[in-house]
């Protein structure tokens, strides 16, 4: 067994993670960032919790961006084909679970 305080973690760069799981073909990671991500679609899905902070999620539908502001304890659920970019208002910590390799 494992505890790890996610309020401590920090990496050197912005989305710098740190490996916590492999499920089959999913990978569990704790993301450190205070910089945008870029625009992107994941080619499977991607469930994102905020831990610390607050992430403005941009999505895409139909050519229409808008936007969630995600408080630390959201969970957004990105399905495949989801056009997104996560946006840190300040520095924040979020859990990711995605398929492997996955963007």
């Amino acid at each position: 067994m494992q505890i790890i305080d996610a309020a401590l973690f920090t990496a050197d760069r912005p989305w710098g993670a740190l490996d916590l799981a492999h499920l089959g073909d999913a990978t569990v990671r704790l993301h450190w960032t205070n910089e945008s991500y870029h625009w992107h679609v994941n080619d499977g899905p991607e469930v994102f919790v905020v831990l610390d902070g607050t992430v403005r999620m941009h999505h895409r539908t139909a050519g229409v961006e808008s936007y969630e502001d995600l408080r630390a304890g959201l969970v957004c659920i990105v399905e495949v084909g989801d056009e997104h970019v996560a946006e840190p208002l300040g520095t924040a910590r979020i859990l990711v679970i995605e398929q492997a390799g996955s963007e």
